[in-house]
């Protein structure tokens, strides 16, 4: 492996990834959600996550509150409740502080009972 993939490989195995569960609250466009967030392999724990949304299909056009989630009960769990305007694709922007900084972007399709990751 030459050095630049090996630099690479690295810096992607310390890129945190996470993966988003919503289900609806039975109230319209309210959603309990849980962030599972990992980083190289194991569970990135002592994260300030705050969460926003937008729809990709109208930039700036909701005034969707941001909300920080709260520790969950497993490693690496974060838990909030999203409060969207409309049901249809969103992109739900995490923003990370604390032993990492960073802003992941996931793309979810949000129905009456939860949402589905949109893959890209």
């Amino acid at each position: 492996m030459d050095k630049a993939a090996l630099l690479l490989s690295l810096v992607l195995a310390q890129t945190p990834q996470a993966d988003l569960r919503c289900t609806s609250t039975g109230q319209d466009f309210v959603y309990d959600c849980t962030v599972m967030l990992m980083r190289g392999g194991r569970p990135l724990e002592g994260a300030e996550v705050t969460v926003g949304a937008d729809m990709p299909s109208m930039p700036m056009a909701h005034s969707v509150r941001p909300s920080k989630a709260t520790p969950g009960t497993k490693p690496g769990e974060y838990r909030l409740r999203l409060d969207l305007e409309m049901l249809g694709e969103w992109a739900i922007k995490l923003r990370l502080a604390g032993p990492v900084r960073d802003q992941l972007i996931l793309h979810y399709e949000f129905d009456s009972k939860g949402a589905t990751q949109i893959r890209r």
